[in-house]
């Protein structure tokens, strides 16, 4: 039997992200928790970063889906710890690769500010690949291209 606050949390966890529609909310690791209190279905939520533009489109987003699964909702902000990259699921990173998006790189994030990490091709694998912009399609992104497959792609930045 499935609890109800396993139901909250599936209803919660199930919300795409608007700027990455293949991942959801729980994929980013953004989805912390989702609590029963009295009959309310509390999400905690951390932004990606402090000022990025879909954080109350998610929020709201969350707090729709879970009425629509028939709980009283309430969204609280989470700003600390800070959201990382590091979060991202393992399933989320597939997801990325799978959609064309190169996954953060382990341990890039460390490296100086607007370094270049060794990133490989979500297409073909390769890791000849060349930055060609510090941000990509959204903030959160680089623009990269493949030397063996000559396809331009994402990576999504550490943090």
């Amino acid at each position: 039997m499935v609890t109800e606050a396993a139901r909250a949390w599936a209803a919660a966890a199930a919300v795409p992200d608007p700027e990455i529609p293949v991942l959801t909310v729980a994929d980013l690791g953004i989805l912390r928790r989702v609590s029963l209190d009295g009959g309310v279905a509390v999400a905690e939520v951390t932004p990606t970063y402090s000022g990025c533009p879909a954080t109350v489109a998610i929020e709201l987003s969350i707090e729709a889906a879970l009425r629509a699964a028939g709980f009283e909702a309430r969204i609280a902000r989470v700003l600390s710890p800070a959201w990382t990259t590091d979060w991202i699921t393992p399933e989320g990173r597939e997801k990325l690769r799978a959609c064309g998006i190169a996954p953060p790189v382990a341990g890039a994030g460390k490296a100086a500010l607007f370094s270049a990490p060794e990133v490989a091709c979500p297409r073909c694998a390769s890791a000849d690949t060349r930055r060609l912009s510090e941000f990509g399609s959204t903030a959160c992104k680089a623009q990269y291209q493949c030397r063996a497959c000559a396809e331009p792609f994402d990576y999504f930045k550490c943090i």
